[in-house]
C-alpha cells in the first residue's frame, strides 16, 4: 500500500499551526495540569485512544499531566448486573457498603488499568493508583444522606510529584481512605480532581464531561465565568444536577490556588489540546483574581 500523500498546501497549514502553538508550549512548559477524564468517552475505544495520545503529547512537550478519572457508566452497568439499585442526591451517588465495594472494584481495577494501558499503547509511561495509595486522599463522610461518599480533608500529593518528576503520568482512581476507621470511601471524580489540583497548586484543572460547558439561562455556553456568576447560577437553579459538583469543584480549586478551571466537552476531538495549546480554547473557563488560601497538605 502506498503511503498517503499530503499536498503542499496541507503541509504548509500543518507547519503554520505547529509554529503558532509555540507561545502556548512555552507558557505550559513545566506546568502541572490535572485532567478529569469521565463521561461516555471512557467507554469508547477510539475516544480512549485519542485521549491517551493527547495526554502523552502533553507530557512530551513539557507539561506534567495528572489524570483523575471517573467511571459512572461502568459502575452503573455492574450495579445493574448485580441487582443493586443506584440513587443520586444533588448529582452525587448514594453509596452503601455493597455499592462501595463495586465502586472500588470498577474504578481501581477495570477503569484505571484501561486508561493506563491506553497511555502505554500511545507511547507514554503511566502508573495507576487510587486515593488510598500512600494516603493520597483521606476523607470524612461528605453527607449522611450519601453514605460512603467521601470529602477529602487531608492530601498527600508527594507520590504524584514523585511520579511526574520521573516522567511517569499518574492515573488516579477516586477511591479514598476514611480518617476515622480506615473505611473505603467513594469520592466524586470531579471532587477528587479538584482536591488534587488544589493540593498540587496546579496551573490548570480540566474537567472533561459530556456537555459543551456551563450554560446560561438561555442555553448558551459561557466561555468565561467568574466565581460570583457561578454562585448566582447555582442559587437560581440555572446550574443543576451533575453540573453542580463540577462548578463547586471549580470554586474550591480556585480558592486553593489553581490558576484556572475549564469545564469542557470530552467528546470533542483533542479537547484538552485545543484548550491548552490554541487561542480558541474550549468549553467554559472559570478564573478568579481573589486571594488564594493554602490547602491542608500533610507532606
Amino acid at each position: 500500500m502506498k503511503p498517503q500523500t499530503v499536498s503542499r498546501e496541507e503541509a504548509l497549514t500543518t507547519a503554520r499551526l505547529l509554529s503558532e502553538t509555540l507561545p502556548h508550549l512555552l507558557r505550559f512548559s513545566g506546568a502541572v495540569v490535572v485532567v478529569k477524564f469521565g463521561g461516555n468517552a471512557m467507554g469508547d475505544d477510539a475516544a480512549m485512544a485519542e485521549f491517551a495520545r493527547d495526554i502523552v503529547l502533553m507530557r512530551q512537550v513539557g507539561v506534567n499531566p495528572v489524570v483523575v478519572h471517573g467511571g459512572g457508566p461502568m459502575i452503573n452497568d455492574m450495579l445493574n448486573k448485580l441487582g443493586i439499585k443506584s440513587e443520586f442526591v444533588r448529582g452525587k451517588r448514594v453509596t452503601d457498603k455493597a455499592t462501595v465495594q463495586v465502586v472500588e472494584m470498577i474504578l481501581s481495577g477495570l477503569v484505571n488499568k484501561r486508561i493506563v494501558q491506553a497511555i502505554m499503547d500511545a507511547g507514554g509511561r503511566a502508573v495507576g493508583i487510587s486515593g488510598k495509595d500512600d494516603d493520597l486522599m483521606v476523607c470524612v463522610a461528605d453527607d449522611p444522606e450519601l453514605g460512603y461518599v467521601g470529602r477529602p480533608v487531608e492530601m498527600n500529593v508527594q507520590v504524584l510529584r514523585d511520579l511526574y518528576t520521573a516522567g511517569i503520568i499518574p492515573v488516579v482512581a477516586p477511591v479514598a481512605t476514611g480518617m476515622a476507621d480506615n473505611e473505603t470511601f467513594n469520592v466524586n471524580g470531579d471532587t477528587a480532581a479538584g482536591a488534587i489540583a488544589g493540593a498540587l497548586q496546579a496551573d490548570r484543572l480540566l474537567l472533561l464531561t459530556d456537555v459543551a460547558g456551563v450554560k446560561n439561562a438561555a442555553g448558551e455556553v459561557m466561555t468565561n465565568i467568574t466565581p460570583d456568576e457561578i454562585r448566582a447560577m447555582i442559587a437560581d437553579g440555572t446550574i443543576a444536577g451533575g453540573m453542580i459538583p463540577k462548578t463547586e469543584t471549580a470554586l474550591m480549586a480556585l480558592d486553593q490556588g489553581v490558576r484556572a478551571v475549564t469545564i469542557l466537552d470530552g467528546r470533542l476531538p483533542n479537547a484538552a489540546l485545543l484548550e491548552l495549546f490554541t487561542d480558541h480554547g474550549a468549553g467554559s473557563q472559570i478564573r478568579s483574581t481573589e486571594p488564594r488560601v493554602k490547602p491542608r497538605v500533610r507532606r
